[in-house]
């Protein structure tokens, strides 16, 4: 009972935080709007609104979406690959600095992870608004080139598209998975790494065989913890996105706030949530994430 008890303030926290509003999400989604009131009445119009078929469908980048309203359907994709580019982004920066913090400081490993985190003690929206002077039409990156003679006049491509909100969603998150990649890599027995010398392996190939394999666990939640909740961001495609990286928590805001149809927004949250669900699940499965901790551990 002692155990539980230590428990039982998160599971407050969580129930008040999470799951009552969790539930309410789900309860509106199942109401309809009229006007400025609510209706009570359980529907699932607001469900069938969203994948209501069409006659002809509605073409975006050459794929076809046979939806009336292909909004979500559009942007629900638009974001998945956009998440997906940040995370390999995030992963790729974040691995090597994990594996320097890991073998090759032998010292003040704290004061090391205290610094990389300087950067993320301004505010995320400062961070953002710094991406918009680095990327911007007279931004770092265009008078630099201007300077060297590169180009004869501001590049307009490098700010209000995907690319842009893949780069800065990549750099917010970055801080937050060197951590859990470090702690994987913290943890592998510098015994083994010997073995494989030993045994002539060299060190790509020590790498690629068990210092990688091991910090997998590490590694895969790692991308997770960038990948779900990118999904959903709406502040940094609204800063630095534009028309053209306008994402799918951008028109969620834009049900709730401006169109004031809270029910249609709600069942579009969760079918969002829905949908990023079974594709972490099915990701999971795929790369047979259960065999592989229990592999490692």
């Amino acid at each position: 009972m002692a155990g539980y008890a230590l428990l039982t303030p998160a599971f407050l926290v969580m129930a008040v935080m999470m799951v009552a509003p969790l539930l309410a999400l789900v309860a509106l989604s199942f109401w309809t709007q009229n006007g400025f009131a609510i209706d009570r009445t359980p529907t699932l119009a607001n469900y069938w609104t969203i994948i209501e078929p069409a006659d002809k469908p509605f073409f975006w980048m050459g794929i076809p979406f046979p939806f009336k309203y292909p909004p979500p359907a559009v942007l629900m994709l638009k974001s998945i690959v956009v998440s997906l580019v940040a995370t390999a982004l995030v992963i790729l920066l974040a691995y090597p600095m994990a594996y320097f913090l890991a073998f090759r400081v032998k010292r003040r490993k704290t004061l090391w992870l205290v610094l990389l985190t300087i950067p993320f003690w301004t505010s995320y929206l400062l961070r953002v608004f710094s991406w918009k002077i680095v990327l911007g039409y007279n931004g770092a990156i265009n008078s630099a080139l201007k300077t060297l003679g590169i180009i004869d006049r501001p590049l307009e491509f490098l700010l209000y598209n995907p690319a842009a909100v893949a780069i800065t969603l990549a750099h917010a998150w970055i801080a937050f998975t060197v951590l859990p990649i470090y702690v994987s890599l913290e943890k592998i027995d510098p015994s083994l790494l010997e073995a494989a010398t030993d045994l002539g392996d060299t060190k790509w190939r020590r790498f690629l065989r068990v210092t990688l394999p091991l910090s997998a666990p590490g590694t895969i939640g790692a991308a997770l913890l960038v990948f779900i909740p990118t999904v959903g961001d709406y502040v940094t495609p609204m800063l630095v996105g534009g028309p053209g990286g306008t994402m799918i928590g951008n028109l969620i805001q834009e049900l709730f706030l401006r169109q004031n149809n809270a029910p249609l927004g709600a069942a579009l949250a969760i079918m969002m949530m829905v949908i990023i669900g079974v594709l972490v699940a099915f990701f999971l499965w795929a790369i047979g994430f259960r065999r592989l901790r229990s592999r490692v551990s």
